[in-house]
């Protein structure tokens, strides 16, 4: 299936890898990955295919109505798991120990928390990168360029703003395939 991805990925849509290609699934058994900018359904497939094209097994969250029969089948299949943001549970209890359950365990998630425009992103990622003890990678979804950089592994200090800032200046001048909501 790797060939297929590459085919489509690279050849038929005509995107490009770059960054921290050397990522692979022997190097960083565990992280918490974010995907900006989220404006798109579009960006599902990219990330999809993306992970295929390298080859590591990601996991990835998204609300339980999208897990109803038949889809449910398709996004489990593909590592999904569906999360109630209704419940009082703490979330970054519950992810975190999923690190710990498993000996490789990727997220993929999106800091904006929805496909809009936002002013600043959730922080859930962050702190179930710290709770975990995982690095968090980042990529971007440039329809712009139609590329996706990928970073090196990050682990979060003790300074949210200055870990927010560095990341953020990760994605300066990425641009969604809806421009008005990068």
């Amino acid at each position: 299936m790797q060939w297929l991805a590459k085919l489509i990925y690279f050849k038929l849509l005509g995107w490009q890898l770059v960054g921290n290609t050397s990522f692979s699934k022997d190097s960083v058994k565990k992280a918490v990955i974010i995907a900006v900018p989220h404006t798109s359904w579009h960006d599902f497939y990219i990330g999809i295919l993306l992970r295929a094209v390298v080859g590591v097994k990601t996991n990835f969250i998204g609300k339980k109505e999208l897990f109803i029969f038949p889809f449910g089948i398709f996004f489990r299949a593909l590592g999904g798991a569906p999360i109630n943001r209704q419940s009082n549970e703490n979330k970054v209890d519950m992810i975190a120990k999923l690190f710990q359950e498993h000996e490789e365990f990727r997220i993929a998630l999106a800091p904006e928390g929805t496909r809009k425009k936002v002013k600043q992103w959730r922080t859930g990622f962050y702190y179930i990168a710290k709770k975990a003890k995982v690095p968090i990678i980042m990529f971007t979804l440039d329809f712009g360029k139609k590329q996706n950089k990928v970073s090196e592994p990050f682990y979060p200090s003790d300074n949210i703003e200055a870990d927010f800032e560095y990341m953020h200046q990760f994605f300066i001048g990425v641009e969604g395939k809806i421009a008005k909501y990068s």
